[in-house]
């Protein structure tokens, strides 16, 4: 083991992620079987695809850039989830993290399930939800609002957030899974609030501290 290294499942999954899209981004033949397709998902049952697609990418940023935002956040909830549970973490953050990007899929299924030229591939849904795991446990974290390089509470990054991606996801327009996003999100919030149902009281309690 090298030293000060601390296997957590962030960088399990960083890991597991990259080595995958890699494999994808190499061959086509992979890449194709393994992405979302809604129509290929509804006419041949391949139920595989809502979890096979969120471990490859369309290209190096898009693999970064997720990736980087698992990084960032990964570890905190991960912690957050220990101090939860008074156990291992690994288990309910890989069940987070899978959760995340099948469940996140599921709006796109039946939006586009008789669409034949709809596809998508990538890990937002599962890090939005790690984003907004974060978020609901650690509300008064500074973070960047969007493209703009002013930092704010975690909560107003959050409550921007959740508005952009909705707004967006009925426009439709731009080519990025918005609806994907937002359902991520959502995910993320429902998830801890079911591994701990006090977390709610204690995100209200913290934004009333910070405002007060």
């Amino acid at each position: 083991m090298i030293s000060g290294f601390h296997f957590t499942m962030t960088y399990a999954i960083i890991g597991f992620t990259v080595l995958i899209s890699l494999i994808a981004l190499n061959d086509r033949k992979v890449f194709e079987n393994m992405m979302f397709e809604p129509f290929v998902i509804n006419t041949r049952k391949d139920w595989f695809r809502l979890l096979t697609h969120g471990f490859i990418h369309g290209n190096m940023m898009h693999l970064g850039l997720n990736m980087f935002v698992l990084y960032m956040f990964g570890q905190s909830v991960e912690r957050g989830y220990a101090e939860i549970t008074g156990r291992s973490s690994l288990l309910p953050f890989l069940i987070l993290y899978l959760a995340g990007i099948t469940l996140s899929s599921i709006p796109a299924y039946y939006k586009h399930r008789w669409n034949p030229n709809y596809r998508a591939v990538g890990a937002s849904g599962a890090t939005s939800a790690v984003v907004f795991a974060s978020i609901l446990m650690y509300p008064t974290n500074k973070m960047y609002l969007l493209i703009l390089p002013i930092p704010a509470p975690a909560w107003i990054f959050g409550l921007l957030y959740l508005g952009y991606e909705w707004y967006m996801g009925q426009k439709g327009s731009d080519g990025i899974a918005h609806d994907a996003h937002f359902a991520g999100a959502i995910v993320g919030l429902l998830f801890t609030v079911i591994l701990d149902p006090q977390v709610v009281p204690a995100f209200i309690q913290a934004i009333s501290g910070s405002l007060s």
